[in-house]
């Protein structure tokens, strides 16, 4: 609250203006958390809580904190805080035990306290400030307590009663998900926040424990829809539990399987049974003068956080918007959902990458420690290397020594960060890890190329990428999508691209690369003005083909191509590959993505053929395979042959991320050597889930799967993003794109950025005179203390009775 809000709520007070009635729908942290707010921020506030269980009753165990939200209670409120840091357990570590081994991170920084002694806390600071908190009482519905109360608040949980009420209001999104847990607790004290692996015969099983108090921990069971079906748990689950039971089988079953890691120690329950997280998202949390809090508005998987800091967050902020103008709740709700909405959907991003991962942690499984360890991490993509390095240094060096030797056990340069590690695709030896992204420039003539890709494509090789890309290049005529694509059918194309080849090679380090693709439907468009496809070019355009003669979007639909046209189109792909060899490139790519020929036949939404060519997956993957056959017989044995994929359709009834591996798979026995990993763009009414590195885990789920290299594409545009991907062991290469154009020379700025000078990051002669950063504004800095800083210790332990501890072993 800024000072002139302060004082603008002071005059209100001082002039006697009538105060607010609120009314509150749940007893639980969120709710009690609010109500204390809300009543100390303004005393003549009438504030009742409506709690349906006694005070002394409540679900699960511990809540752990971050130091950010602590800093936000510390400040809303001294005395709540005070009160919570007298009984927190604190620890800085994470500890990962997987194959006997156990992997730690220091410098994370958490706190956890006992959700009854929160709940303590919180019911009595509302009976000091005068809250009327009214347990064992059933509230009346919201729309009730609207008729006769300025504000109310429903913090009533993940099944809400509000939601469920007035869903046109709110536009509910339940998402519930595949894998099962159960909330548990043990009294062996961890002493850090532990991930736990077990690999059983029945599939492996993750255990999230941390420390809550002197005499316990969590313990949270985790695991697959399969494992939990294979070890037999659903056969105790379709017992029929009493509220407040527990299931007692499961539980033992669950000693029995995880006993190694327990030493002994008893698995203690509390309404204990098998639970399947369900992701709550709404499109709007208002409705009038009702507003929804914590888990009623959203949840967040409790992998990254507990959803007891999400409603305490969300209670800190809706006081503070009633705080700037309480006289008018619409206003002050508004404000508060738009402060506060961004910060849940990042949180909720980051928790259902986090999600996902532990949901298909068995294709993870198997990897070794240090990089199993390291993905587990990062899992959610807002812990990242750089992240990891700021919290412990010596953690990341560990693990780039680990990466370095098993990539490259014969090297005798130092262990450079993982993007600048060499990498060989068949025969072809790359520098880095960096690829200069397919990016179409739309500048030829007639399929001739010229200074423009000689521009870009020279600027990407200049600036250190290790394979750069030339854009989409037509294998004839009638495979262009516009008039100004790229072409390899034709003798003076082939003499084009060898002028941008032979300066790759002559003046750069780096390996190029042609793209091969056939438009099919998409074809005979103008060339786009924002976006990725241009409009239909009409009778000025030429004839489309397709598998089917379904068109896409508002272009017309193309012909459904006969079987006996096929092998000619697979002898273009081939021809163009033997023109890409004489044109001087070392690496072709087929474009077997993005809505373009070959990826139609891919999809069921745009193969409808009942012929050999349609229907089963094997069959639609005929043709596709034709086109590489013919391909790897026209490039030369042990040049990389690449493919581009879209891995999923993003709309039902499209390719999945299971097809996607059948694919790879057998685009892998078929003689590929990798596969880039893309996805969408084949049906107009896709809706992609973007985000920062959005398509990522299906490059690393083929990886995992298949045992290909695979290319990692799409919303990646950080040095840190790449080394974090690499190091986990999501994909082997990693594609830029938007920010090779942003800046040709990303990947030796990256390399400057870190006074990196080996082999990956080598400047060419005529730029090595800006191989350092450039000076900076600044001065140097007197030395004004008399001892210098003390190191800051990052390996915190909690130990019951003597707070945190010391430095751990690794």
């Amino acid at each position: 609250m800024t000072s002139q809000e302060a004082t603008a709520r002071s005059a209100r007070v001082d002039v006697g203006l009538p105060s607010l009635k609120i009314a509150v729908i749940g007893g639980g942290p969120g709710g009690l958390y609010f109500a204390a707010l809300a009543k100390q921020l303004d005393p003549r506030r009438e504030v009742t809580v409506f709690e349906r269980n006694a005070a002394d009753m409540t679900f699960g165990f511990g809540v752990v904190f971050s130091d950010e939200t602590l800093d936000g209670i510390t400040a809303a409120d001294p005395a709540i805080f005070a009160e919570m840091e007298a009984q927190f357990a604190r620890w800085s570590d994470i500890d990962i035990h997987y194959r006997g081994q156990v992997l730690t991170s220091g410098g994370h920084g958490f706190a956890a306290i006992e959700r009854r002694t929160l709940l303590n806390i919180l019911q009595t600071r509302c009976a000091q400030l005068g809250v009327d908190v009214r347990y064992e009482t059933i509230a009346p519905t919201a729309e009730e307590l609207a008729a006769t109360h300025d504000l109310v608040v429903a913090a009533d949980g993940v099944n809400s009663v509000t939601r469920k009420a007035r869903p046109e209001a709110y536009g509910p999104d339940l998402d519930v998900r595949n894998c099962r847990y159960m909330w548990l607790a043990t009294d062996k004290i961890f002493d850090a926040f532990t991930f736990i692996v077990a690999e059983t015969e029945f599939g492996p099983m993750q255990v999230h424990a941390y420390p809550f108090s002197s005499e316990r921990s969590t313990f949270i069971v985790e695991m697959s829809e399969k494992t939990w079906r294979n070890a037999g748990f659903d056969t105790f689950d379709a017992e029929d539990l009493a509220v407040g039971q527990s299931d007692a089988k499961s539980v033992e079953l669950c000693a029995g399987l995880l006993g190694e890691h327990l030493d002994g120690h008893q698995l203690l329950t509390n309404n204990s049974r098998w639970i399947q997280f369900s992701t709550v998202r709404n499109t709007s949390w208002r409705d009038g003068n009702i507003v929804l809090l914590g888990d009623a508005a959203h949840t967040a998987h409790f992998s990254i956080g507990s959803g007891t800091k999400l409603a305490m967050e969300d209670s800190l902020a809706l006081a503070a918007s009633l705080t700037v103008d309480d006289r008018d709740v619409g206003q002050a709700l508004l404000r508060y959902e738009q402060e506060r909405r961004p910060v849940v959907e990042s949180t909720q991003r980051a928790a259902q990458a986090s999600l996902e991962w532990f949901e298909s942690i068995e294709h993870s499984v198997g990897q070794a420690p240090p990089q199993f360890g390291f993905n587990l991490l990062t899992r959610s993509r807002r812990v990242t290397y750089d992240n990891l390095r700021d919290r412990d240094p010596e953690y990341i060096d560990i693990l780039n020594d680990w990466y370095h030797w098993a990539q490259s056990p014969d090297s005798t340069e130092q262990p450079p960060r993982p993007m600048f590690e060499p990498y060989r695709i068949a025969n072809t030896r790359l520098k880095n890890r960096i690829v200069a992204a397919p990016v179409a420039t739309y500048s030829a003539t007639d399929g001739i190329v010229g200074d423009p890709e000689l521009a870009r494509l020279a600027g990407a090789a200049l600036g250190g990428a290790g394979l750069v890309m030339t854009g989409m290049t037509a294998v004839s005529a009638a495979g262009r999508v516009t008039p100004a694509c790229a072409g390899l059918y034709a003798p003076e194309q082939i003499f084009a691209y060898r002028r941008i080849t032979n300066l790759v090679h002559n003046n750069t380090t780096a390996a190029i690369g042609v793209q091969l693709n056939h438009s099919g439907r998409k074809g005979a468009t103008t060339v786009p003005a924002a976006g990725t496809l241009g409009t239909s070019l009409g009778e000025k355009g030429w004839e489309t083909v397709g598998p089917s003669a379904i068109a896409f979007g508002d272009l017309p639909a193309p012909r459904e191509l006969d079987a006996s046209e096929l092998e000619g189109i697979a002898e273009d792909f081939a021809r163009a590959a033997r023109a890409a060899d004489t044109a001087g490139f070392d690496v072709v790519e087929i474009q077997a993505g993005h809505g373009f020929l070959l990826s139609t036949f891919l999809s069921p939404l745009t193969n409808q053929r009942t012929d050999d060519f349609g229907g089963s997956l094997r069959n639609r993957l005929r043709f596709p395979l034709q086109v590489i056959d013919a391909v790897r017989a026209a490039w030369p044995k042990g040049k990389a042959l690449l493919v581009r994929i879209s891995a999923v359709d993003w709309h039902p009834g499209g390719t999945t991320i299971d097809d996607a591996v059948a694919i790879a798979r057998a685009f892998a026995e078929h003689g590929v050597d990798a596969i880039d990993v893309s996805s969408g763009e084949v049906v107009p009414e896709e809706r992609p889930e973007y985000g920062r590195g959005y398509q990522t885990p299906f490059a690393e789920r083929i990886r995992a799967d298949v045992g290909i290299t695979t290319i990692a594409v799409g919303a990646i545009s950080s040095d840190d993003d790449a080394n974090s991907i690499l190091l986990a062991g999501r994909a082997d290469l990693i594609a830029i794109g938007r920010a090779h154009l942003h800046d040709p020379s990303w990947t030796l700025h990256a390399a400057a950025e870190v006074g990196y000078r080996g082999a990956g990051g080598q400047w060419p002669t005529l730029y090595a005179a800006g191989s350092a950063k450039p000076p900076s504004a600044g001065r140097a800095r007197p030395q004004l203390a008399l001892f210098g800083e003390t190191p800051q210790d990052i390996h915190h332990r909690w130990r019951p009775g003597a707070g945190v501890v010391t430095e751990v072993a690794r």
